[in-house]
């Protein structure tokens, strides 16, 4: 089941660790089957409010997320974002084939007390 890595980064002032970090980035997630889904796109606000930016990364399965998250290779460069972009990441799992969400929305209604 595919998984992703969903990050919101705050805005940052240019630095040349940024642009290392970019740089070097696709080489730690590409031997996890990891590629970009969404980075350096604009995106379009609807509900709330969301500053920053929006990247996704799409891993084959979770382990495969976990794996590049933890790998020394991407540890080694992460410092080179961290100390000039704040921001929250999260690694979760995708739907499976075939998801029904009237399955979740029955299970919702179950655990519903009785009027």
């Amino acid at each position: 089941m595919t998984a992703y890595v969903i990050a919101h980064l705050q805005e940052a002032a240019p630095h040349p660790e940024i642009a290392e970090y970019i740089e070097r980035i696709p080489a730690t997630f590409e031997p996890y089957g990891g590629r970009f889904l969404v980075h350096g796109t604009a995106h379009e606000v609807k509900e709330g409010s969301w500053p920053g930016h929006v990247v996704m990364i799409g891993f084959p399965g979770i382990a495969e997320a976990r794996a590049w998250w933890d790998s020394p290779a991407y540890r080694a460069i992460a410092p080179l974002r961290s100390r000039h972009i704040a921001g929250d990441i999260l690694l979760v799992d995708g739907v499976p084939e075939g998801y029904d969400p009237a399955v979740t929305a029955r299970a919702l209604r179950e655990a519903l007390p009785a009027e």
